[in-house]
């Protein structure tokens, strides 16, 4: 039987970044993945001059944690920041796509928004601070502080192109801590937002930026640095406690003794791993739901799309009661997203607000989506490309208590020494945010590591031969 100090399991972002900070650590791991190619969703594919993202389209490089880890693998002169071209957001109101600046108040003087509209908005600045332990909805704190039409047509479309959430559901404590912050230091979000335009912060959005090849290029990078430490096309079935550790039985793929285990799968997996082994753990995985989503990627000459594409994208509201939730201008967004006179657009459909219409055949999310381009971009002919990617489980929910969630989660693990999790569910789908959560569950495991002892794997004695079973078609 193999020995290693930590089996990882789960090859997407987070479980290699994990590892990758363990092994810098000194410590022995081995990285078991499921699928064939390591990276989880993070999958960029080059389709002739052209680059599609399955998953996840950008990274927030400044964010100290994904900033020194590109550093530490040596991206930095592969990195490709947000493009001059982007000038607008967009948001679609009565079937036409409506062009707003990007400075944050910017919605006071479009007209996007009713008179009455901008009027609320603008007396947010003598709205009084809420109660901060009420666990308020995004849509709630929106209603509360902005108004019902800013809620409903700003922060709606914004929950569900960011999470593919409900912002009646999202809980804004977990998705969108500095709006609460903001509140509750200087009583105004408005406010906060003019002070720290006066000290010269940037726009969120002017701090995106991506790799040459795309999001893939991290986990591609982090797999080559972890060289024979990763292992794909194993399916880990079983995971047991022993006398001084784990026993992690991956069936004909043989078995492998840890003396900590890192579950950095999905939550419904993880459920299933730690059924037995961490009940308490299991029963709060299994209650993050991942409603299905559907990429749809199209790209046109130039001379086929009217509209600019000077943006990022666009975001619908769910009031206008259209099939697709957004998209983003990709060849807009980076360099090389597109060869030259061609752009790239991408789609996203499903998530909370409709997770049967991302179960559609690719025929028809295409035939769908290019209905919705030549409506609101101008987009006429036959596109030059055309993939679809669909996700049976797409981004996870960040419902009302998703915090407490987190915490039961996290006391339920302390209780089963050396056991832990990581991924995208704990502090948000980012890529920035699943880097700071793997880098902090590594310094955790690595502590542990340093301390553990024959004594303390006693101690979890009458939990020794407990079993938690994984089924093999979980994706």
């Amino acid at each position: 039987m193999i020995s290693v100090d930590t089996v990882i399991v789960g090859g997407g972002v987070s479980g290699l970044i994990t590892a990758h900070a363990l092994r810098a650590e000194g410590h022995s791991v081995l990285v078991l993945e499921r699928q064939v190619r390591p990276g989880g969703n993070a999958i960029s594919e080059r389709i002739g001059g052209f680059l599609m993202e399955h998953g996840p389209s950008t990274v927030n490089l400044g964010m100290r944690g994904i900033a020194e880890l590109a550093e530490d693998l040596d991206l930095g002169n592969v990195r490709t920041d947000l493009g001059r071209g982007v000038r607008k957001r967009y948001l679609t109101k009565n079937g036409q796509l409506a062009g707003i600046g990007l400075h944050p108040l910017a919605f006071l003087t479009s007209g996007y928004l009713s008179w009455a509209g901008r009027a609320r908005m603008a007396a947010e600045l003598w709205q009084p601070r809420g109660d901060p332990d009420a666990e308020e909805t995004v849509a709630e704190f929106g209603q509360r502080r902005f108004g019902a039409e800013f809620a409903e047509r700003v922060l709606d479309p914004l929950v569900s192109g960011m999470f593919a959430g409900d912002a009646r559901q999202t809980e804004l404590g977990f998705v969108m801590p500095a709006l609460a912050a903001m509140e509750r230091a200087h009583g105004s979000v408005i406010r906060a937002v003019l002070r720290a335009r006066l000290r010269g912060g940037r726009m969120p959005a002017r701090q995106l930026s991506s790799w040459r090849e795309g999001i893939g290029t991290l986990p591609s990078a982090l797999a080559l640095r972890l060289g024979n430490s990763v292992k794909t096309g194993v399916t880990v079935r079983r995971i047991a406690r022993t006398r001084h550790g784990f026993a992690v039985d991956s069936g004909d793929r043989g078995r492998v003794h840890a003396r900590a285990v890192v579950v950095a799968t999905q939550p419904h997996v993880a459920a299933q791993m730690f059924a037995q082994i961490a009940p308490g753990a299991a029963d709060e995985c299994a209650r993050i739901a991942a409603p299905p989503l559907a990429v749809v990627f199209l790209g046109y000459r130039r001379d086929q799309v009217a509209h600019p594409l000077d943006g990022l994208g666009y975001l619908t509201p769910g009031g206008e009661e259209r099939i697709v939730n957004g998209g983003l201008f990709c060849s807009t967004m980076f360099a090389g997203r597109a060869p030259a006179n061609h752009v790239a657009i991408a789609a996203y459909i499903g998530g909370a607000r409709a997770p049967d219409h991302a179960c559609l055949t690719a025929d028809t999310l295409i035939s769908t989506v290019r209905r919705e381009f030549a409506d609101l971009v101008g987009a006429r002919g036959d596109p030059v490309v055309a993939r679809v990617r669909q996700w049976p489980r797409g981004l996870p929910q960040f419902r009302r208590g998703h915090s407490r969630l987190v915490e039961r989660l996290e006391q339920a693990l302390s209780d089963s020494p050396g056991m832990y999790v990581t991924g995208n569910y704990l502090r948000g789908p980012s890529v920035g945010a699943c880097a700071d959560c793997a880098l902090d569950t590594a310094r955790r495991v690595s502590l542990y590591l340093g301390q553990a002892t024959e004594t303390a794997f006693r101690i979890g004695g009458s939990r020794t031969g407990a079993v938690a079973t994984a089924n093999p078609q979980c994706r």
